[in-house]
Order: C-alpha cells, then sequence, then structure tokens
C-alpha cells in the first residue's frame, strides 16, 4: 500500500511493514519486454497483470484518515489473485478456520505423491488433466489401500493440497495430502486406529509407491486411447508404440511417495498445512535483491540463487494453475457428502464428549471480519491509528479524501459513507 502521511507514524501498520522487495516490482520492470518476446496464455497474462496492479492506484482504494491527530495513508485494493504472494495471509487464515472445525481428534500423518521427472513435459502441456489424474489416483491408492481388510478396513479422511513448484522455482508436481490415522468402519460402528505405538504406521512406502504408479498409468492410457491429451510433435508419444515405450520406461521406474511420521495431535494439522494451502510459488519474503546481476531469493538452509530476471518470470509463469482449478480437496470421511453424517460418526466415536460441547444446530458462531482475522495473524489492530495510538482510522472514498486534502484539513470530520 502506498502511504501519505500528515505526521510521522510511531510504529508501522501491518499493511506498511511491506518486505523491500516484491515479486511485482521484477514483473513492472521487465513484464512488458517478456510479453513480447513469448507466447503466454490468457491465465498468464492476467496473472502478470493482477500483480503489477496489486495494491495500485490501478485498482482504486480508500484513504484510511485518524479523526484525532489527522494522520492519513492510503490504502489501494488488492487483486485477490490466488497466485499473488500478497494475496494469501487472510485467505489462508480464513481456509484454517474453516477446517479446524473439522479436524478429528486423531493423530494425522503427512503423506506427499510425487510425479516422476519424465512426465514433466506432458504435464505442461495437459496441466488440468494432469493434475485431475494426478488427484484422482492419489485419492484412490490412500482409500483403497485403508479399505483393504488386511491393512486397515476402514474409511480414512484426507484433504489433498497440489504444489508444483521446488524452492528454486523448477517444476515438480507433486501432491501434499493430511491423512487421519485410523478410520471409520463400514458399518460406522467403530475407529480403526493405524497399527505400530499410537498409530505410528500408516502403510509401506513401497506399496503406496508401486499402486500409485499402476493407478496414475492406467489412467494416463486411458487419456491416450480416447485421444485427450497433447502429446506435441518432438517427443515421440504421438504414435501408439511410441506411447507404449514411454509407458513402459514408467513402470521400470520407483515412484516416490513419502509419508512422514503423524503429528503429536490434531490441533497442529490444519494449521500446518496451512502453511501448504495458499502459498505461491515464492513469497516476497524470499527475495533478497533485485539489480543488473538478476534476481537473488532464498532457497533452502540458508542458501539463495540468483536468476536473471527474464528466466526468474518464466519459473515463475510455469506454476499459474488453469483458470478456476480447485487445487485443495476432500477425500473420504472429510468429503462434502460425508461432512454431516461419517465424519461426525468418527468424531463421536473418537471423543464421546463431542455432542456435549457442541452448540445448538440453531446457533452458527459468529465469523470473523477481516480485521479480527488480521489481529490474530499478526498482534496488531490494523485500524488502530498508528501515529496517536488512540482512535481507529475512518475510511473515505478517494474522491472525498481528495477534497478533503484539497482544502488541508487536519481533522476532517466524519463522513457516513455507508
Amino acid at each position: 500500500m502506498c502511504t501519505a502521511e500528515r505526521a510521522p507514524a510511531a510504529t508501522p501498520s501491518p499493511q506498511e511493514s511491506r518486505p523491500p522487495l516484491e515479486v511485482a516490482d521484477v514483473f513492472r520492470a521487465h513484464g512488458e519486454t517478456y510479453r513480447q518476446r513469448h507466447a503466454l496464455t490468457l491465465d498468464q497474462l492476467r496473472v502478470m497483470r493482477d500483480i503489477e496492479t496489486c495494491r495500485t492506484a490501478v485498482l482504486g482504494g480508500h484513504a484510511e484518515v485518524c479523526p484525532e491527530c489527522g494522520f492519513a495513508r492510503l490504502a489501494y485494493n488488492s487483486c485477490r489473485n490466488r497466485h499473488c504472494p500478497k494475496c494469501q495471509a487472510l485467505a489462508q487464515a480464513r481456509w484454517i478456520e474453516q477446517r479446524m472445525a473439522r479436524v478429528l481428534p486423531t493423530h494425522h500423518f503427512h503423506v506427499v505423491f510425487t510425479l516422476p521427472s519424465d512426465l514433466r513435459p506432458l504435464c505442461m502441456r495437459n496441466p488440468r488433466r494432469i493434475f485431475d489424474l494426478l488427484f484422482a489416483s492419489a485419492s484412490r491408492t490412500l482409500l483403497k489401500l485403508g479399505e483393504d481388510d488386511k491393512r486397515l478396513g476402514a474409511q480414512l479422511g484426507f484433504t489433498a493440497v497440489l504444489h508444483t513448484w521446488t524452492r528454486s522455482l523448477e517444476y515438480h508436481p507433486h501432491l501434499h495430502c493430511i491423512v487421519t490415522a485410523g478410520g471409520l468402519s463400514a458399518d460406522g460402528q467403530r475407529w480403526i486406529p493405524t497399527s505400530g505405538a499410537d498409530g505410528r504406521y500408516l502403510f509401506p512406502a513401497r506399496v503406496l509407491g508401486d499402486l500409485f504408479r499402476g493407478i496414475f498409468l492406467d489412467g494416463l492410457r486411458t487419456l491416450y486411447d480416447r485421444n485427450e491429451l497433447s502429446l506435441g510433435d518432438d517427443d515421440g508419444l504421438a504414435s501408439p508404440s511410441g506411447f507404449a515405450r514411454f509407458i513402459d520406461g514408467l513402470y521400470r521406474k520407483k515412484w516416490l511417495v513419502y509419508a512422514k511420521r503423524p503429528f503429536s495431535g490434531p490441533k497442529q494439522v490444519y494449521r500446518y498445512l496451512g502453511r501448504y494451502t495458499h502459498r505461491v510459488g515464492i513469497s516476497n519474503h524470499r527475495l533478497r535483491s533485485f539489480d543488473e546481476r538478476g534476481v537473488c531469493f532464498a532457497t533452502k538452509n540458508g542458501k539463495t540463487v540468483t536468476l536473471a530476471p527474464e528466466e526468474f518470470i518464466r519459473r515463475f509463469l510455469m506454476h499459474v494453475l488453469p483458470r478456476g482449478f480447485v487445487k485443495i480437496r476432500h477425500y473420504g470421511l472429510l468429503a462434502p457428502c460425508h461432512v454431516d453424517g461419517r465424519l461426525e460418526l468418527a468424531r463421536l466415536l473418537l471423543d464421546p464428549t463431542a455432542a456435549e460441547s457442541a452448540p445448538p444446530s440453531d446457533e452458527s458462531p459468529a465469523k470473523p471480519t477481516w480485521t479480527e482475522r488480521l489481529f490474530g495473524l499478526t498482534g496488531v489492530d490494523p485500524l488502530l491509528c498508528p501515529h496517536c495510538g488512540k482512535a481507529r482510522l475512518v475510511a473515505y472514498p478517494l474522491h472525498l479524501w481528495a477534497a478533503l486534502d484539497d482544502r488541508g484539513a487536519q481533522q476532517p470530520p466524519h463522513i457516513d459513507t455507508s
């Protein structure tokens, strides 16, 4: 947000405590040249436009004025694009708030399904179909193993989140799944925990990987047979024999599925997952410098990488999802069709006192405002005047603020703009 102060601020507001460097700075400096040199999709063009104009006068806004001391600042509107590094904090907080109401009081596993590198070119040409297949294959793998009487014999509940990047912005499609350490029996009468001490064992990683590979490649063959894949003309996949060799090579590879140890308690689960749900390829806080050498940003273990601006933009845009694509999905007990039925049965079996502590069905808790959510995230009241610390800032439409500002009003009268 751009600020226009009449009095020096004693403490910065959350809107003002921005990182000194932003992805938007790179886009504004080199975006037009990049667009002239490269063919981009409509989705990529829209993301570039939104990031470049986010919280600028282009999108409009309002003035926030303190009626006590006359402090003023301009607050421009956000683009609300899910790929924008500046627009995810409140959406993330809102999502976590909703999911915490559904989390089951049991241990949870973090399972990651990763596509082999051989599939990345095909994935980049067919993102919607391959990502849908990735979700379907990973979910069928977990549900099938969970329902197998020789392993668990119960219905699991889990949430899956798609990521497509590494810390250096390379293309790396994978799913993060948070999976209950147990499930509800088919008759809905028992909660069956996973095996091992305190349910600390889900399924063998090799079994997960092999089943995931088989389900995915079977689905890939189906897409090919239906002529629903864009194959390109330089990789030998267009002919049936070439595609068969491609599939055979993927069958011979070991597919990586990684299951971490379960969380120590249910309250950690969605706060942890919340770090994944609304994350974009790179946050502004990871940017270190932007100069004639390129864009330098942090990766892992204190290391950094520097990319030419054109390469930085290329890597960022690789991770733009198709418009309307759902990147967070819920399965098993957490599927929408089970939220008011089997999920509640599982909750009561895990915690018989849950029904007593639940609010009456006709009483829905009041939803927090955006200022309350931001206060919960930062501990700072975003509307408390940062200069005098006494009054709450009043919002004025920009045209009214301009009229007041022209008169030099130090303590403008309250104007009801509702």
